[in-house]
């Protein structure tokens, strides 16, 4: 097996300097490492959950294309939220930037996300 590392300016950098890429590409599928509503120079996006949701998808969808995919190639998703009680806005926008069929998915509350940051998402997506 090769694998490669994915990296794009249009999405931030791994966040503080840590040791993992924005994504690897492996046997015709890419991991996209979660993201978050920072936009690329990796400043914190303010507003609700629907704002850092919608930056959050720009981020996956930019280091997707990087990559040779895209957000409609996406089979399994992870979202981790620091309170469920924004589920529903988070899924209206889920909603709209994820085009049907919908992948699988698991969505939790995380008890604190790097940051304090209200979302993170992070995606398995195919390479064709």
């Amino acid at each position: 097996m090769s694998k490669s590392a994915v990296r794009t300016d249009a999405a931030p950098a791994p966040f503080q300097g840590a040791p993992y890429n924005q994504a690897v590409v492996a046997n015709g599928f890419v991991f996209v490492s979660g993201q978050g509503p920072l936009d690329p120079s990796g400043k914190l996006v303010e507003g609700d959950i629907a704002v850092a949701t919608h930056q959050t998808f720009d981020n996956l969808q930019a280091i997707l294309e990087a990559a040779g995919s895209s957000l409609d190639k996406v089979v399994k998703a992870s979202v981790f939220l620091s309170d469920l009680g924004e589920f529903g806005a988070m899924n209206d926008v889920y909603k709209e930037r994820m085009p049907a069929p919908h992948p699988a998915r698991t969505t939790v509350q995380a008890a604190k996300l790097p940051g304090g940051i209200a979302v993170e998402i992070d995606v398995i997506a195919t390479i064709d």
